[in-house]
């Protein structure tokens, strides 16, 4: 390939835990489609997603320091210069991609973000821009940075590559929490409060789940360490990112809100039982894999923000209308699903 398409590109995409683990299946896509590999720049905490990855050759990682104010004008500049020869993927579309775009000697491409439509739709939720927006998922809108027509969903779901150690090392730590049968790993948590749903609830489902012969821990962080819980099952703020990949790896479906562990789990191969309050399809990230499934409720008020930050005036009746029971009985739908798909 020549200058005007090199065979190596940096990709730019900062945060969050989320959007970082959906490039990951667009990098396999185009590496599958056009031989291309990359050198991604992301933060630091997120950096592991990317590890093993067999179309990323290097990983930028950036801590804090580095990406705030003129500490990130200086660093942009280093990665300019370190990179120079490879074209630039900016898929975050932010000020600071746009630094590095400046800098940048060589191609530059920078996906569809559908801002404004985002913006217009949370203030006027009309027809034709609510069409735009669910016509591509996020990754897709990802493609669309080099290719002209946007690939099938289902080309571009997340992957994580565990290495067989990583996997031992998750079933060997269920074994010393004591767990002899198949379980579901719970993630009650999420990074906006409003997005979450009642803590109340997530207490009242886990007897439902035990009833069926299912066993369950509980992944992700929490400032709360869900201290009301104590139980060794509960694995809250005791997992590094890889660990938690892995012990989800090895769990018969993920339950959890609309959050960055959701898409963690279509990445290892896991079904998801996704509930969404504030936020909906239209945004572009509901889960894609083969017997992911959500639970949502028919609001006028839905889609209420971009990333669930708005306070409800409602009283979160988006996710308290979902019931306990209601989701026992999804999480088994999807069980049975799954269990009788060919291997």
């Amino acid at each position: 390939m020549g200058r005007d398409f090199p065979d190596r590109w940096v990709v730019f995409r900062a945060s969050a835990l989320g959007d970082v683990a959906l490039t990951t299946g667009v990098l396999s896509w185009w590496h599958q489609t056009r031989q291309l590999r990359f050198t991604v720049v992301t933060r630091s905490a997120l950096a592991p997603i990317l590890a093993g990855h067999p179309a990323v050759d290097e990983v930028i990682a950036v801590t804090q320091d580095e990406i705030d104010g003129h500490a990130w004008w200086r660093k942009s500049r280093r990665i300019a210069t370190d990179c120079a020869g490879m074209g630039f993927i900016d898929l975050h579309r932010s000020l600071r991609s746009l630094a590095l775009t400046l800098r940048w000697d060589g191609p530059v491409r920078s996906y569809p973000k559908f801002g404004i439509a985002r913006r217009l739709y949370n203030l006027l939720p009309l027809g034709p821009i609510e069409r735009r927006l669910l016509a591509l998922n996020v990754p897709q809108r990802y493609a669309l940075a080099l290719d002209s027509t946007p690939p099938p969903v289902s080309e571009l779901r997340p992957v994580i590559h565990l290495s067989e150690l990583e996997v031992a090392s998750a079933r060997q730590h269920l074994a010393h929490l004591g767990l002899t049968r198949p379980f579901v790993a719970l993630h009650p948590f999420a990074t906006h409060p409003d997005k979450a749903w009642p803590m109340g609830y997530w207490l009242s489902l886990i007897p439902l789940i035990e009833r069926q012969g299912l066993d369950w821990i509980i992944i992700g962080k929490n400032p709360d360490h869900l201290e009301a819980l104590d139980d060794p099952r509960n694995l809250t703020a005791k997992t590094a990112l890889r660990e938690t990949c892995a012990l989800i790896s090895q769990a018969r479906a993920l339950i959890t809100a609309d959050s960055g562990p959701m898409h963690l789990a279509t990445a290892v191969g896991t079904p998801v039982v996704a509930l969404f309050g504030p936020t909906s399809k239209v945004w572009g990230f509901f889960p894609s894999g083969p017997y992911d499934t959500v639970l949502e409720q028919a609001l006028s008020c839905r889609p209420c923000s971009l990333h669930g930050t708005t306070r409800c005036k409602n009283g979160r009746e988006c996710l308290t209308a979902i019931e306990p029971d209601e989701v026992a009985t999804r999480l088994f739908q999807t069980l049975e699903r799954a269990a009788a798909a060919p291997a």
